[in-house]
């Protein structure tokens, strides 16, 4: 190894006679294995259950809901009083529909949202809550025309109940409609800065090696 102030090399074992090749390697599995374990936390008996259950370990975010979170970075909203502004075309039209985007993003981290697999799972469940409901809501509209007056009123009210779950429940599906459409959109156009990243990079390569050789050429 050599460090940064010194010119020469110094062998390990110098050192160290137990820095052989086989230690050191022996030493990274180790920690390698131990990596892998997850800290385990210890509290105390006394300690009530509410802030035993306040700290919720990090762990890293994947899938559709980092492609988001990826998406916001390059719009500006993360992080929070950043000057960035968007140059690409792309991204200056989402850049009008932030409240949107950003009603998407905390829909997804509210439910767990992580992958597109949890988007159809959560749209199903959804769907399937609203058509019972839109069913009860119906059966509740027929027993309304046979009920006394004194009986329509208590029926009224749980209809009306019934049908802001209704409402809450179609709001549910038209964030999941809008996540699964917006996700293919981000991907088609991250792709598109990419490819135009690259080729402004190769284009500003080539100009930089046509100078270089028109210089060669004058010095000769």
């Amino acid at each position: 190894m050599k460090l940064s102030q010194y010119k020469h090399f110094t062998r390990l074992d110098t050192l160290d006679e137990r820095l052989t090749p086989d230690f050191i390697q022996s030493c990274l599995r180790g920690a390698y294995k131990l990596g892998n374990y997850k800290a385990r936390i210890s509290y105390s008996p006394h300690m009530p259950e509410q802030y035993k259950n306040a700290w919720k370990s990090h762990q890293k975010t994947t899938g559709i809901l980092a492609l988001y979170y990826y998406w916001c970075y390059q719009l500006g909203i993360f992080p929070k009083g950043t000057d960035y502004k968007p140059t690409s075309p792309l991204m200056k039209e989402d850049l009008r529909k932030l409240d949107e985007i950003t009603a998407q993003v905390r829909y997804m981290s509210k439910h767990n949202i992580a992958i597109l697999s949890d988007l159809h799972v959560d749209r199903e469940q959804n769907q399937s809550e609203m058509n019972k409901l839109i069913d009860y809501r119906q059966h509740l509209r027929n027993k309304v025309r046979r009920a006394t007056p004194a009986e329509k009123e208590k029926i009224r009210e749980e209809k009306q109940g019934v049908t802001e779950q209704i409402t809450e429940l179609r709001k549910r599906l038209k964030y999941a409609n809008g996540i699964e459409k917006r996700s293919a959109h981000i991907d088609d156009c991250l792709d598109q800065i990419h490819d135009t990243i690259e080729n402004q990079r190769s284009n500003t390569n080539v100009r930089a090696g046509k100078a270089d050789r028109r210089r060669e050429e004058l010095l000769r």
